[in-house]
């Protein structure tokens, strides 16, 4: 076991230089310059900020401070952003995005889980044809069609939570129901899905002639079993979400992370977007990292050489 973790910790370290490696590249590589633009359009002055921030130097050399800074945490200092530190920036717009994938995903395996095994011990009957429907719709219907939906009825006619920002608790109900909704579909689906297969093996059909009592069958011998799928989804799910989402940030105005990403881009802030992108592939790798140790603890028949 012990071995296992720190080969996939070793594995996780070797994933996060690459991607290091790959993003400052690429982002030397993509043609223009941050500070081209029309209020800098003198020579000298793009030479000077160049030299500022250490982008005249050789290729090599800016990959060897870049490396030494990342390592120790330091993403940088913003070119569009004057005296802002890129760590500065993500600090103040990552825990907005983190409230809401928490909750996001509390929502999504709980409602997901539970209505997934419903709609499987109720197979073909009405109520899970009713959830088939429902989450189909949730998995094909874009998120900006309910974000402004959402906004219409609870806000504008029913005024029950704000239209704009997270100032009160109200605030978050619609940017988490909206960021649940894609996922929470797709759970229910996996789980429904999942549950059945399980349901349909020997060994449960053993469990039951020896007369245990449906819960334990379905508690004890299938759910364990039936949620593997589920649980190698939820890795990838949750730094999705604690990441934040363009569109959900920019419907409710939420100033999280997913906007700032995209702004950067728009920006051609370099150092917000190199900081932004390892930042997410860190969290990224950790949470498969997280999922590949709960693969053995929750399946004993796995087994790793």
């Amino acid at each position: 076991m012990l071995r296992y973790i720190a080969k996939r910790v070793l594995s996780a370290i070797i994933t996060i230089w690459f991607i290091m490696t790959l993003t400052f590249i690429l982002m030397n590589a993509i043609p223009g310059d941050p500070f081209a633009s029309e209020k800098m359009n003198d020579p000298v002055i793009i030479a000077n900020m160049k030299a500022k921030y250490g982008l005249d130097k050789p290729f090599i050399e800016q990959y060897g401070t870049y490396m030494r800074n990342y390592m120790h945490g330091d993403f940088g200092i913003s070119f569009m952003k004057k005296g802002i530190t890129t760590n500065d920036i993500i600090s103040a717009g990552f825990p907005y995005s983190l409230a809401i994938g928490i909750w996001a995903s509390l929502v999504i395996l709980g409602f997901g889980i539970f209505f997934g095994i419903i709609a499987a011990l109720r197979q073909n009957k009405f109520v899970d044809r009713v959830l088939m429907v429902l989450s189909t719709l949730g998995a094909t219907i874009p998120s900006f069609v309910f974000a402004t939906g959402f906004l219409y009825l609870f806000s504008k006619i029913l005024g029950w939570v704000p239209s704009f920002g997270v100032n009160s608790w109200k605030g978050y109900i619609g940017p988490v129901i909206v960021s649940a909704l894609f996922s929470l579909a797709y759970v229910v689906r996996l789980t429904r899905t999942s549950t059945l297969d399980v349901l349909n093996q020997d060994y449960i059909r053993t469990a039951r002639a020896k007369g245990l009592p449906e819960w334990k069958v379905l508690g004890k011998h299938a759910l364990r079993n039936a949620l593997l799928p589920v649980v190698t989804y939820i890795g990838p799910m949750f730094a999705a979400l604690i990441t934040g989402s363009f569109v959900v940030e920019k419907v409710f105005g939420i100033p999280g992370i997913g906007n700032l990403f995209t702004n950067s881009i728009l920006n051609r802030d370099y150092t917000l977007i190199m900081g932004i992108t390892v930042f997410f592939s860190v969290i990224l790798v950790i949470c498969i990292l997280v999922v590949d140790i709960l693969y053995v603890l929750i399946d004993p028949r796995i087994k790793y050489q």
